[in-house]
């Protein structure tokens, strides 16, 4: 079964945002999520997304990921992110300091 996302994408410009925006996105990285609606979330990453092949509602194939964030603390709060809904990563920890 085909993976599902609302928008792919297959330009090099996009797809080499969508994995730029997956090298900030550190395991266990505690971070704060900007998305392009104005809206914003914190918490901690899970596991590092990656990038990946999914069919739009078109059907068209192309390239998006998600990130999936839990809230410290507490095992039942998890929300997930399109790569593509992200305008900026605030870090609230070191983790990518350290990888600099």
């Amino acid at each position: 079964m085909a993976r599902q996302a609302q928008h792919v994408y297959t330009d090099q410009a996009s797809i080499q945002r969508l994995e730029s925006l997956v090298g900030e996105l550190p395991s266990n990285g505690h971070v704060v999520l900007l998305l392009k609606d104005g809206s914003r979330c914190e918490g901690v990453i899970s596991t590092r997304p990656n990038v990946q092949v999914y069919r739009d509602p078109d059907e068209r194939e192309g390239i998006n990921g998600e990130v999936q964030l839990e809230q410290p603390g507490t095992s039942a709060w998890i929300r997930r992110f399109w790569l593509d809904e992200i305008e900026h990563v605030e870090h609230l920890d070191s983790t990518m300091a350290s990888e600099s």
